[in-house]
């Protein structure tokens, strides 16, 4: 069908927020195909989109990571929310929606 669409930064900080916070905690290669499966396969995300976003987070302190086994049985990072990514989805959902709506503003034909 089309393309699948790229992912701006900030909104893929708040995908994978919401992600582990309606899954629980979840491996990076778990977060990715969650996020694709919520959007209809319109997202597509790679190693090289994911895991800098990960790390990212963890380094603001949003989430955090333990090692763990895969479901088959491999060595894994698991991820969850850590306290201050749950104050932060609410900041992130509120920046999302004024972004949203400037943008709605300018997609609105013109009078």
């Amino acid at each position: 069908m089309g393309d699948k669409s790229d992912v701006l930064q900030g909104t893929l900080d708040l995908m994978v927020l919401k992600t582990l916070e309606s899954m629980g905690p979840l491996h990076g290669y778990g977060i990715a195909r969650r996020i694709e499966q919520v959007s209809e396969n319109a997202l597509s995300l790679n190693q090289g989109t994911i895991y800098p976003a990960l790390l990212r987070l963890e380094q603001r302190g949003w989430i955090k990571s333990e090692w763990g086994a895969s479901e088959t049985n491999r060595r894994a990072k698991f991820y969850s929310l850590s306290r201050l990514g749950r104050k932060q989805i609410e900041k992130e959902i509120e920046n999302w929606e004024r972004t949203a709506a400037t943008m709605a503003r300018f997609l609105a034909p013109s009078n």
